[in-house]
Protein backbone atom coordinates (compact mmCIF):
# COMPACT_ATOMS: atom_id res chain seq x y z
CA UNK A 1 0.00 0.00 0.00
CA UNK A 2 3.31 1.95 1.11
CA UNK A 3 4.84 1.79 -2.56
CA UNK A 4 1.45 2.49 -4.33
CA UNK A 5 0.86 5.92 -2.41
CA UNK A 6 4.68 6.66 -3.62
CA UNK A 7 4.20 6.08 -7.13
CA UNK A 8 0.70 7.63 -7.26
CA UNK A 9 1.66 10.73 -5.55
CA UNK A 10 4.58 10.77 -7.94
CA UNK A 11 2.39 10.51 -10.79
CA UNK A 12 -0.12 13.23 -9.97
CA UNK A 13 2.79 15.59 -9.62
CA UNK A 14 4.06 15.03 -13.21
CA UNK A 15 0.56 15.66 -14.38
CA UNK A 16 -0.38 18.49 -12.42
CA UNK A 17 3.32 20.04 -13.33
CA UNK A 18 2.31 19.15 -17.20
CA UNK A 19 -0.72 20.17 -16.79
CA UNK A 20 -0.13 23.77 -15.46
CA UNK A 21 3.32 24.30 -17.94
CA UNK A 22 0.80 23.34 -21.30
CA UNK A 23 -1.97 24.87 -20.65
CA UNK A 24 -0.64 28.37 -21.26
CA UNK A 25 -0.49 27.32 -25.19
CA UNK A 26 -2.38 24.52 -25.54
CA UNK A 27 -6.53 23.84 -25.77
CA UNK A 28 -7.74 22.06 -22.45
CA UNK A 29 -8.21 18.29 -24.24
CA UNK A 30 -4.10 18.71 -25.67
CA UNK A 31 -3.14 19.44 -22.08
CA UNK A 32 -5.17 16.52 -20.35
CA UNK A 33 -3.81 14.15 -22.96
CA UNK A 34 -0.30 15.50 -21.77
CA UNK A 35 -0.39 15.28 -18.56
CA UNK A 36 -2.31 11.80 -18.35
CA UNK A 37 0.92 10.74 -20.27
CA UNK A 38 2.53 12.30 -18.32
CA UNK A 39 1.13 10.73 -15.14
CA UNK A 40 1.71 7.66 -16.80
CA UNK A 41 5.95 8.53 -16.97
CA UNK A 42 6.46 9.70 -13.94
CA UNK A 43 4.52 6.50 -12.19
CA UNK A 44 7.09 4.66 -13.91
CA UNK A 45 10.35 6.49 -12.94
CA UNK A 46 9.23 6.41 -9.66
CA UNK A 47 8.69 2.19 -9.83
CA UNK A 48 12.38 2.40 -11.44
CA UNK A 49 13.35 4.77 -8.95
CA UNK A 50 12.29 2.59 -5.86
CA UNK A 51 13.72 -0.49 -7.68
CA UNK A 52 17.21 0.99 -8.02
CA UNK A 53 17.40 2.29 -4.45
CA UNK A 54 16.35 -0.99 -3.23
CA UNK A 55 18.99 -2.71 -5.35
CA UNK A 56 21.51 -0.09 -3.81
CA UNK A 57 20.83 -0.32 -0.39
CA UNK A 58 20.18 -4.01 -0.13
CA UNK A 59 22.50 -6.03 2.30
CA UNK A 60 24.61 -8.62 0.47
CA UNK A 61 23.58 -11.83 1.81
CA UNK A 62 26.28 -13.68 3.46
CA UNK A 63 26.15 -17.31 2.18
CA UNK A 64 28.19 -20.56 3.76
CA UNK A 65 30.50 -21.67 1.57
CA UNK A 66 29.91 -25.60 0.72
CA UNK A 67 30.88 -27.49 -2.14
CA UNK A 68 27.62 -26.19 -4.32
CA UNK A 69 27.65 -22.72 -3.46
CA UNK A 70 31.12 -22.41 -4.41
CA UNK A 71 30.98 -22.62 -8.26
CA UNK A 72 28.34 -20.05 -7.46
CA UNK A 73 30.71 -17.94 -5.90
CA UNK A 74 33.00 -18.31 -8.61
CA UNK A 75 30.41 -17.56 -11.30
CA UNK A 76 29.66 -14.05 -9.28
CA UNK A 77 32.69 -13.19 -8.66
CA UNK A 78 33.29 -9.49 -9.73
CA UNK A 79 29.72 -9.04 -9.60
CA UNK A 80 29.60 -7.43 -5.92
CA UNK A 81 31.13 -4.72 -4.26
CA UNK A 82 31.89 -5.09 -1.02
CA UNK A 83 32.38 -1.48 0.70
CA UNK A 84 33.17 -2.74 4.36
CA UNK A 85 36.79 -1.29 5.42
CA UNK A 86 39.11 -3.30 7.74
CA UNK A 87 39.39 -2.77 11.28
CA UNK A 88 42.39 -0.76 11.59
CA UNK A 89 41.75 1.14 14.71
CA UNK A 90 43.95 -1.07 17.09
CA UNK A 91 47.00 -0.69 14.41
CA UNK A 92 46.85 3.08 14.49
CA UNK A 93 46.60 3.11 18.22
CA UNK A 94 49.62 0.90 18.06
CA UNK A 95 51.72 3.17 15.79
CA UNK A 96 51.01 6.23 18.56
CA UNK A 97 51.80 4.60 21.59
CA UNK A 98 55.10 3.30 19.75
CA UNK A 99 55.82 6.64 18.96
CA UNK A 100 55.38 7.73 22.65
CA UNK A 101 57.15 4.96 24.33
CA UNK A 102 60.25 6.15 22.23
CA UNK A 103 60.54 9.46 23.82
CA UNK A 104 59.65 11.19 20.74
CA UNK A 105 57.20 13.19 21.96
CA UNK A 106 56.00 16.64 20.22
CA UNK A 107 58.41 18.58 18.74
CA UNK A 108 57.43 21.34 16.46
CA UNK A 109 58.24 21.97 13.01
CA UNK A 110 61.56 24.33 12.60
CA UNK A 111 61.61 24.32 8.61
CA UNK A 112 65.12 25.96 7.13
CA UNK A 113 64.78 29.86 6.57
CA UNK A 114 65.10 31.30 2.98
CA UNK A 115 68.04 33.20 3.28
CA UNK A 116 70.11 34.20 -0.20
CA UNK A 117 73.39 33.96 -0.08
CA UNK A 118 73.89 36.01 -3.57
CA UNK A 119 74.87 39.43 -3.97
CA UNK A 120 72.28 42.60 -3.94
CA UNK A 121 73.71 43.70 -7.17
CA UNK A 122 74.28 39.86 -8.73
CA UNK A 123 70.72 39.66 -7.64
CA UNK A 124 69.38 42.99 -8.69
CA UNK A 125 71.04 42.80 -12.34
CA UNK A 126 69.12 39.04 -12.67
CA UNK A 127 65.74 40.88 -12.17
CA UNK A 128 66.30 43.50 -14.94
CA UNK A 129 67.44 40.83 -17.04
CA UNK A 130 63.69 39.26 -16.23
CA UNK A 131 61.93 42.46 -16.51
CA UNK A 132 63.80 43.58 -19.44
CA UNK A 133 64.43 46.93 -18.15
Amino acid sequence: MNRLRFYLISGFAGFIFTFILTIRNNPWMTSMNRALIALVIWCALAVLLRWLLGAIAKPAVVKEIDAASESQLREDRGTRLDLTTPDEDRELMDLMHADAKEGGGFVPLNPPKLVSTKDPEELAKAVRHLTNK
